[in-house]
């Protein structure tokens, strides 16, 4: 990913991760698995629209998730400790963008095609924020870029220096 960051027109290399380009074209992906599954379930065996949208939402999220996990982030942390917190974000959003969000808007005038897609944008922003800095914070992208300090003490020459006392400033007025 990082060799097509590189390449971000107008400066945008500067600015965008290459864990978000990553991101961003396994999301795709799954966003497409996800609308897929849920022309099959629903269109094809007739499942109540709840049940469709349930069921692919949550098969696209377990492969957004091992996806993201082996080729974007590369984690190495325990998936009995990394999976929970995604399910939870996961749910999260599921609750506050796929269903929430996209009610609201429909039931505010705007078009239901036109609220899902207003809803994914801002699942995308919300998920990528998620899963870079709670979900795969074990990740050397996710330190470095979030300001952590450094493990390397090599790396920053005054990390290990104590800070020596600030002497007291004599009384003015004796």
């Amino acid at each position: 990913m990082e060799a097509i960051s590189r390449r971000l027109p107008f400066g945008l290399s500067e600015v965008i991760a290459p864990s978000m380009v990553g991101y961003l074209l396994i999301n795709l992906c799954t966003f497409f698995v996800d609308l897929g599954l849920l022309g099959l379930f629903h269109g094809h065996f007739r499942w109540p629209i709840p049940a469709a949208v349930t069921l692919s939402y949550g098969t696209a999220s377990i492969i957004s998730y091992t996806l993201n996990r082996v080729l974007n982030f590369g984690s190495h942390e325990a998936v009995g400790k990394q999976f929970p917190v995604y399910v939870v974000v996961s749910a999260s959003n599921y609750l506050i963008f796929v269903l929430g969000l996209t009610d609201l808007l429909s039931h505010a005038g705007v078009y239901y095609e036109l609220s899902r897609i207003l809803a994914a944008c801002c699942e995308a922003v919300y998920l990528y924020c998620m899963m870079r800095w709670v979900v795969f914070r074990d990740t050397k992208d996710s330190a470095v870029n979030s300001g952590a300090e450094s493990a390397d003490p090599e790396a920053d020459p005054e990390a290990d220096l104590e800070a020596e006392p600030v002497p007291a400033a004599p009384d003015p007025c004796p």
